[in-house]
């Protein structure tokens, strides 16, 4: 068994390599000459179109009076035209260099669209300055006036830059980089270009652009579900319900965060932010793609969903409390394996459990941070039923950490579907047993509250087929070949485990 868990899928990794084609320097130059374009023509537009009106408001809070002018930061903040620059020359792969046009892009349409909807201008009056940066504040005036002001659109590509840039530079390189790209968002109020509003609103643009378009893997691969994935037209289906209730609910908050303004910007900020939120999770149900949270193997989420998704990560992990209120938080099956909700660090302690298998793509692993824990992901959306692969990939992850002598807890937001089908197919191919309803049943015993509906005993019972020795001899004997039990890549880096002391033990 361990044998097949530890299988790769060549074919898999062959595909995307075939697809990878190389960014071209003229194409690189081709892209920056046409993204110049659409900066100056977009942002200008905004501007003269701001300026036909009679009045255009302005929004500031008092304290912000208390911030200094400081000349000599116009320096960083025209830096960023220079960095924007050469951002589009450091891809390898063609894929790699349109996701970037496309963030910038991303970045560039929205923060137009909202300058042209809701005009404001900077109501500050800004000193004179001389010397060299008096002449970056006069070459500043000739094409940028006091409109366009929230989002910022300086702050949103300087997420998206800031982020290319860190996945590039290393050592004190990666320092001196954060702390100039910090210089360049402090200058935007230094300067006394932006007002303090226009900060968060353009740092949610440039998350927004990120998440979109994740930045990927060093190959030129994506990190999303593969293009030739199939998806049922069942799954589909309920995959969209789901996605139009959540973009239901993001435009109920933002109508919300809209009336609430007048009376307290701070609220509407916080229901903007939620609103954004779970206009993130309809995406990525529209998509059907686990990945587009960006947990990685160890169980984290990138620093841009984790900013994004706070709000709605918060309200998963309290459902999941109340919904196991009085249930037991975990359940051991017996085989040193336990099943269960997403554990904090202190319940994984509690359960005794030294590895995890994590089966949600909605919420960081609370436990990842503890040094005597081995954590592996197998990210998978809720209220959707799993597919064969990754199936294949959590029974692989929970195999392999038993076999090197871990408690072995398997959880989901609530351990009652996600993580009980995972369990359920590990028995079935631990023990053996051969009929899906005999291995739920035995799950059952342990853990009451297990809910596997029709679709997940369906996959259940094709998974123990295809484990099935007789089926996969007669396979082999008449030349075909068995599917792949592909794990998950961090199942693979498990084989070096960091402890391996042995040990007992949302619903959205």
């Amino acid at each position: 068994m361990s044998g097949s868990g530890a299988r790769i899928d060549a074919s898999a990794c062959q595909r995307g390599a075939a697809v990878a084609r190389p960014a071209t320097f003229a194409l690189k130059c081709l892209l920056l000459a046409g993204m110049g374009v659409v900066f100056f023509s977009t942002y200008g537009f905004a501007n003269w179109l701001a300026g036909r009106h009679a009045s255009v408001p302005s929004f500031a809070f008092g304290w912000e009076h208390a911030i200094p002018f400081w000349p000599w930061t116009i320096v960083p903040y025209w830096s960023i035209d220079l960095l924007y620059a050469l951002s589009f020359f450091p891809w390898h792969w063609r894929d790699e260099l349109l996701d970037h046009v496309k963030r910038l892009l991303t970045v560039q349409v929205i923060s137009v669209v909202c300058f042209i909807a809701w005009p404001l201008r900077f109501s500050f009056e800004r000193p004179a300055a001389d010397g060299v940066s008096g002449a970056l504040f006069t070459l500043l005036a000739g094409f940028d006036k006091p409109f366009n002001q929230a989002p910022s659109l300086h702050i949103g590509l300087l997420v998206v830059l800031w982020a290319v840039y860190a996945s590039y530079a290393r050592g004190a390189w990666r320092w001196l980089l954060h702390g100039w790209f910090a210089l360049i968002g402090v200058s935007v109020l230094t300067t006394y270009q932006h007002h303090s509003i226009d900060i968060p609103t353009g740092a949610a643009v440039g998350c927004f652009a990120l998440f979109l378009f994740p930045l990927r893997r060093g190959d030129g691969t994506s990190r999303l579900r593969a293009a030739d994935e199939p998806i049922e037209a069942a799954v589909l289906a309920q995959a969209r319900r789901i996605a139009r209730r959540y973009a239901a609910l993001a435009l109920m908050f933002l109508i919300a965060a809209c009336v609430t303004i007048p009376h307290s910007p701070f609220a509407a900020l916080l229901l903007g932010w939620i609103a954004l939120a779970v206009l993130c999770v309809a995406i990525v149900y529209w998509r059907v793609d686990a990945a587009l949270y960006q947990k990685n193997e160890s169980g984290g989420l990138a620093w841009v969903t984790s900013a994004l998704f706070l709000p709605t990560v918060f309200g998963m992990f309290v459902n999941s409390r109340a919904w196991t209120f009085r249930h037991a938080a975990w359940s051991p099956v017996g085989h040193s394996v336990l099943v269960g909700r997403t554990p904090t660090r202190r319940e994984a302690r509690l359960a005794r459990a030294t590895a995890i298998v994590d089966l949600t793509a909605e919420m960081p692993g609370w436990a990842r941070r503890d040094p005597s824990i081995r954590y592996v992901c197998v990210p998978q959306l809720d209220l959707l039923p799993a597919t064969l692969a990754q199936l294949q990939q959590a029974v692989a992850a929970i195999e392999m950490l038993h076999e090197q002598g871990h408690t072995v807890l398997v959880c989901c937001a609530l351990g009652y579907s996600r993580s009980a089908l995972a369990v359920a197919a590990w028995l079935a191919a631990h023990l053996p047993l051969h009929d899906a309803q005999a291995a739920l049943a035995l799950l059952r015993e342990a853990r009451p509250q297990v809910v596997v509906r029709a679709p997940g005993v369906a996959l259940l019972q094709r998974y123990i087929d295809w484990r099935s020795p007789i089926r996969q001899e007669v396979a082999r004997e008449a030349g075909h070949e068995t599917p792949n039990e592909a794990p998950h890549p961090a199942a693979r880096h498990a084989e070096t485990p960091r402890d391996t002391r042995p040990g007992p033990e949302a619903r959205p």
